[in-house]
């Protein structure tokens, strides 16, 4: 199942994606939710970020393709970016000020369902309602330079999200691929993380409460690539569907 959030005619909804038809739902999937009857057009709505989170997590270093020389860590390394950073899905990433050097990294997301605290990997798993493409897009200079992360990873529209959060798969065997203006920047499974999702979710519930509709970027593959305006960045997962966001200065 697909479920979406959107916005038509100024109303906004939560709906089940089918090929090109958005099924309204009354509520929302995090608590309780019917089917209404109305049926939209995929091609009229303007698909909006999946989820409205209290906090954004974020994990580094997660896959050994993107450590480097650097030692695989012994425990998911969790920074914390901002809810305001969200884009919708063909939202613009606005390159800012200060820090030409911006890079897109494409990631699995995860999105919470229940109220998650001190849970197991089991428990964490049980937690999850599915996962969706995201771009965990960082200001590369800042992020050295700054003694937080708040801006390198936290700017306005540095999280693109979306397009849909999708439930039943394995999450821990997706193919996941960024392109840049159609050419391929990232492609791995994530099957090939150091960490998998359940126990990011889990370790971060040891010390963070996390609610219903939270979100935890399960981190990126490979090497990066810097952004500048004008190009095109998408983000494809098996399973899920494309995100696709524009470059703006």
């Amino acid at each position: 199942m697909k479920f979406v959030r959107y916005e038509l005619n100024g109303k906004v909804a939560y709906g089940i994606l089918s090929d090109d038809t958005i099924r309204e739902l009354e509520g929302d999937p995090f608590t309780d939710y019917r089917e209404t009857g109305n049926e939209v057009s995929l091609a009229d709505a303007k698909l909006l970020v999946p989820t409205t989170p209290s906090k954004v997590l974020a994990v580094g270093l997660n896959y050994r393709s993107h450590l480097g020389s650097a030692p695989a860590p012994k425990n998911p390394e969790i920074f914390i970016k901002t809810p305001s950073c969200l884009l919708d899905p063909l939202g613009e990433i606005v390159l800012p000020d200060g820090d030409d050097n911006v890079h897109a990294e494409g990631e699995l997301v995860a999105i919470i369902k229940n109220r998650t605290k001190g849970a197991t990997p089991e428990e964490a798993a049980a937690n999850i309602l599915g996962v969706t493409c995201g771009n965990d897009v960082s200001a590369r200079t800042w992020q050295s330079d700054d003694l937080q992360w708040w801006r390198a990873k936290g700017s306005d529209t540095f999280g693109p999200l979306g397009p849909a959060i999708a439930t039943g798969l394995d999450y821990d065997n997706l193919q996941l691929e960024t392109r840049i203006n159609g050419d391929v920047a990232q492609s791995q499974t994530t099957a090939d993380l150091i960490f998998p999702v359940s126990a990011i979710i889990s370790f971060i519930s040891q010390a963070i409460t996390l609610e219903p509709g939270d979100v935890v970027y399960t981190g990126t593959p490979g090497t990066t690539t810097a952004l500048k305006a004008g190009d095109v960045v998408e983000v494809e997962i098996e399973g899920i569907g494309l995100l696709k966001n524009s470059v703006t200065a």
